[in-house]
């Protein structure tokens, strides 16, 4: 176990038991965890302790102040932030499926019907960001979430900013 997961888990013991990282970005990692209070599965978003040292926390905070904001059916709301361990994180829903790439990868391509209902939902999360001063910094097939219990929701993984943040 590294000792990012172990300061982790450790630090978050009474409410989140870490069960294991699901991935990996330039700013930040991800792990399921189950939160213990709702009995519920949740991605627990953590920012990479090197960058936090080099870049320092005020981008990760604003992500998380942003994504606080968001109220729109194809957007995965924020549970909980905070800092513990010396570590920032979010908590979001944890969606059961795989992303928009890992489909791709597996089919090649997507049925007219389940393509349309995707861009839809994108494009509907998009122009509610949009109308709310924010833009979507990483748009991609790896961010946009393809849930196992629903063929036609697309749900936009968080890596919001506000337009003064986009030069």
């Amino acid at each position: 176990m590294s000792d990012v997961l172990e300061r982790l888990g450790a630090a978050l013991a009474e409410h989140y038991a870490i069960e294991r990282q699901v991935g990996a970005g330039g700013m930040a990692t991800v792990y399921l965890a189950r939160d213990l209070k709702h009995d519920r599965a949740v991605a627990l978003k953590v920012l990479r302790p090197e960058l936090a040292a080099v870049l320092g926390i005020e981008r990760f905070l604003s992500e998380i102040r942003v994504t606080a904001h968001l109220q729109h059916p194809h957007i995965l709301p924020l549970f909980d932030s905070g800092q513990a361990g010396g570590l920032i994180y979010y908590v979001m829903p944890h969606v059961e499926g795989e992303s928009l790439r890992q489909r791709l990868e597996r089919e090649k391509q997507l049925p007219i019907e389940e393509a349309l209902g995707l861009a839809g939902g994108v494009a509907s999360a998009l122009d509610y960001a949009h109308r709310h001063g924010v833009i979507h910094r990483d748009i991609k097939s790896a961010t946009t979430a393809w849930p196992s219990w629903n063929r036609t929701f697309s749900g936009l993984m968080s890596r919001w900013i506000t337009p003064w943040r986009c030069a």
